[in-house]
């Protein structure tokens, strides 16, 4: 008896298998976010060539300083052009997650390649705040077709490995630059950045809308629409976690956007100090990149176990936590290093990658958030309008670096602002072991 009973009971530990939609429309998300990783970080790469080959044609003199300070000027143009994407939330809340999903990628597509025609820095700079509007989006609407579309039992990995596809992004753009930027120069870079407009076609013509948007397409389209999907975000039932979501993602961007992105320009200056020729900074740029990549891939898959292991709020304290002891590390002390400041550098850069990775825990846990008629508003405004703040605090560093004349002091001082995110998560709301609303 007790054989059979053992028999006939399920075996909890097998998975859903995932549909031929699914499985696409994860390749689909995966692959725009790979891309948008790609061209996020292709400014990072030739932020220096660019800058000395259009601040002279601006009228500005192409000093190390003013590098510094018009390049933290354009990361934080982009991040404002990143928080204006917020709009394709309850875009796609009204007319479907797929359609908005191939809006967004053409958008930063197109803008990303008339970055390779730009004659100033400042039309760079216009280039880079629209391509930010459809990058925002990407995220938001690739994570929320995940979170409704996989099975329960597999989204949350699924939203983990979509994040790797960012960070991938960021790989593709150092071998971009290893193998054209340092023979093409920069302008070949951003056509590089450019071809995602591709990719369009492929989510357009091969993916339907996730069957819990489907169900409830007819109320969303007559009931609710684009401005009641954006202003119940700030309804009594969703107003704090609204607030504390942007919170925390503030944090992170400051860690991402503040930090991190400066890796390439920070490397190329320790090599120089170690008597590096410049081909061999390029190099060296594209390694760190490469390393700060690997060690994020790993994080996001290490995200969803630790997320269901010891919650969503613990899990996203590590993260902060590993942010917050390698970028003042790293860039407080081991930047000023009289000697073997660059290896010991590479080694910092690797768990700062897997800090990075506290992304990925949005990914899975904001959509668990909120229902159907407003999750993709919730997760485009949550992880957009922070971008706001976080563009001014860049312009600072930048600031910084042009009046210190120095990159380390002013990144490692955005290590504080994990300190206020460690001082919030206990607030968040705790969705471990709940299934995504209906």
């Amino acid at each position: 008896m007790a054989r059979a009973n053992l028999e006939s009971a399920p075996i909890h530990s097998a998975r859903t298998p995932l549909t031929r939609n699914q499985i696409r429309g994860f390749w689909a998300a995966w692959g725009g976010w790979a891309l948008d990783g790609m061209d996020s970080f292709i400014y990072a790469m030739v932020l220096v060539p660019a800058l000395q080959d259009l601040l002279p044609r601006s009228g500005i003199a192409p000093t190390t300083a003013n590098v510094g300070y018009y390049g933290g000027l354009l990361f934080a143009l982009f991040l404002v052009g990143w928080g204006l994407s917020l709009v394709w939330g309850p875009i796609a809340d009204r007319f479907g997650r797929v359609r908005t999903l191939a809006i967004t990628i053409l958008f930063f597509s197109v803008f990303t390649l008339l970055s390779a025609v730009a004659t100033t820095v400042w039309t760079l700079a216009v280039f880079r705040l629209l391509a930010g509007i459809g990058i925002g989006g990407e995220w938001s609407m690739g994570g929320t077709f995940i979170a409704e579309e996989w099975p329960e039992d597999r989204r949350k990995m699924g939203a983990g490995l979509m994040h790797t596809g960012y960070y991938f992004g960021f790989f593709l753009a150092a071998l971009a630059n290893y193998f054209i930027g340092n023979r093409y120069g920069w302008r070949a870079m951003f056509l590089v950045g450019g071809l995602p407009a591709l990719f369009v076609v492929l989510i357009y013509y091969g993916v339907s809308e996730p069957s819990r948007w489907s169900q409830k397409r007819g109320q969303l389209q007559k009931e609710w629409g684009a401005r009641r999907s954006f202003f119940y975000l700030f309804s009594p039932e969703y107003r704090r976690r609204t607030v504390l979501n942007s919170a925390y993602m503030l944090v992170s961007i400051i860690g991402l956007w503040a930090g991190s992105v400066y890796v390439p320009a920070s490397v190329t200056f320790l090599a120089a100090g170690a008597g590096y020729s410049v081909p061999q900074r390029a190099q060296l740029a594209s390694y760190a990149t490469m390393i700060l990549s690997v060690g994020t891939i790993l994080g996001c898959l290490i995200a969803p176990i630790l997320a269901e292991r010891i919650g969503r709020r613990a899990a996203l304290a590590v993260f902060f936590s590993l942010m917050l002891v390698f970028i003042s590390v790293g860039f407080g002390y081991i930047f000023y290093l009289e000697q073997n400041a660059l290896p010991w550098f590479m080694v910092c850069l690797f768990f700062l990658g897997v800090g990075g990775a506290n992304f990925a825990l949005y990914t899975l846990w904001v959509p668990e958030q909120y229902r159907t008629e407003c999750r993709a508003s919730a997760f485009a405004f949550s992880t957009s309008v922070g971008r706001f703040a976080g563009a001014g605090i860049t312009f600072l560093v930048g600031a910084g670096v042009r009046h210190f004349q120095t990159i380390g002091i002013p990144v490692a001082l955005t290590s504080i602002a994990f300190l206020f995110g460690l001082a919030l998560i206990p607030f968040g709301e705790e969705t471990r072991g709940k299934s995504l609303p209906a």
